[in-house]
């Protein structure tokens, strides 16, 4: 086996993955501004759905919070660019949360365990399939606040807040502001199977596939079912866990009945403070995320994402605490493409906050064993792709 060295992996930082970065970021940019004013449209229309420059600490239900948007900011300081609202999945396919207003005072309570009505509002004989584990249902009961607007019944259906009816009514507005933007020559929608908003955006770097999600922002609360941080756990301290709980966690619409636990606020502030200790974690997973992109899993819609690179991380990090173990970069490298193997050949990978459900659960098993021959392929000669 050829191994490479060092100075490989500085060339392959600088000629490709920096490469790629700008280009991302300027895709973000562009996308940015565009869904900026089409949401800021909407939101003129219809109050419940807000900009996305009001997202996370920026969202109107939090202006009473000021030591939380402060903390957030501190942070944040000087090490993201990105808007909170903005998930890049692949350097083609961005996952955009539109925070909704209205929805305040929220209190996790025992839900009603069956529902028995289609979409249409028609009743059933027998229940709805109830959610997973990573899924809830959503009562108006829940928040202790829920302005009159909610209890639409364009929205809501027996004391539920139905994801499916939010996204249709979303889509609606989404279609309206296209043209009054007069952005029909840079976004147009895009068909998609279920409770999904899809709309392509052309930018000065590509074709960018964006999906827009509707999402509750719940901040200074914690779903009971992510049991973290886990037992006798030395990554990340005590202090910064209780720092990231207080960010909260999202409940997005991304299914028909029931609403998605996001924890996107807690991992990126993971993700943006993991090198205070000088180590080379940042860098690690910028190099195997180019590895996937451009060897492993490439395409706009790959088995992998970004988001499954950075799950694998967090539980590298976790495995290995101490910041000795992040000094050399060609070791970690090596380290997390083992277990990125192991994941995706034993099709199991587990959600870092509600650790009891596998983020390859419904992945394409055809898809994930290709990519496993690929990164063997990889380790058995690693020289031949880092050079």
């Amino acid at each position: 086996m050829m191994n490479f060295t060092e100075e490989d992996l500085d060339h392959y930082l600088q000629n490709q993955v920096d490469l790629r970065h700008r280009q991302v970021s300027k895709s973000v940019e562009d996308v940015q501004k565009i869904i900026k004013d089409l949401t800021a449209e909407i939101s003129s229309k219809d109050a419940r759905f807000q900009s996305i420059a009001n997202s996370g600490v920026h969202n109107d239900s939090f202006k009473d919070q000021p030591a939380l948007a402060s903390k957030w900011a501190a942070l944040l300081r000087g090490r993201c660019t990105f808007n909170p609202a903005i998930q890049v999945l692949t350097p083609t396919l961005f996952l955009i949360s539109v925070p909704v207003r209205g929805l305040m005072g929220y209190k996790e309570r025992r839900a009603r365990q069956w529902r028995y009505y289609t979409l249409s509002g028609s009743h059933l004989l027998s229940p709805v399939r109830e959610p997973e584990k990573l899924h809830q249902w959503l009562e108006l009961e829940s928040f202790a606040n829920a302005s009159q607007e909610w209890h639409d019944a364009r929205l809501a259906m027996e004391g539920d807040i139905v994801p499916a009816k939010v996204v249709t009514l979303f889509k609606e507005q989404v279609e309206a502001a296209i043209k009054t933007c007069r952005l029909t020559e840079k976004v147009s929608v895009l068909e998609s199977v279920g409770s999904v908003v899809r709309v392509a955006v052309e930018t000065s770097e590509a074709q960018i596939e964006v999906e827009l999600v509707p999402t509750v922002e719940l901040m200074n609360c914690w779903p009971k079912r992510a049991r973290w941080p886990r037992l006798l756990q030395r990554w990340p301290s005590t202090e910064r866990t209780r720092c990231i709980k207080s960010f909260g966690f999202n409940l997005m619409a991304t299914s028909n009945y029931h609403w998605l636990l996001s924890f996107s606020r807690a991992e990126q502030v993971l993700l943006g403070c993991i090198d205070e200790d000088g180590g080379c974690r940042r860098k690690c997973y910028r190099v195997v995320r180019q590895l996937k992109e451009d060897v492993w899993c490439p395409g706009s819609k790959p088995v992998i994402t970004a988001h499954h690179l950075q799950t694998l991380l967090f539980w590298t990090c976790e495995k290995y605490p101490s910041s000795r173990d992040w000094r050399n970069l060609r070791e970690c490298v090596l380290r997390l493409v083992q277990k990125l193997h192991k994941c995706v050949s034993q099709r199991y990978l587990r959600h870092y906050f509600v650790r009891t459900y596998n983020l390859l659960k419904y992945t394409n098993t055809n898809e994930l064993d290709d990519m496993t021959k690929k990164i063997v392929d990889f380790l058995e000669n690693p020289h031949t792709y880092i050079h």
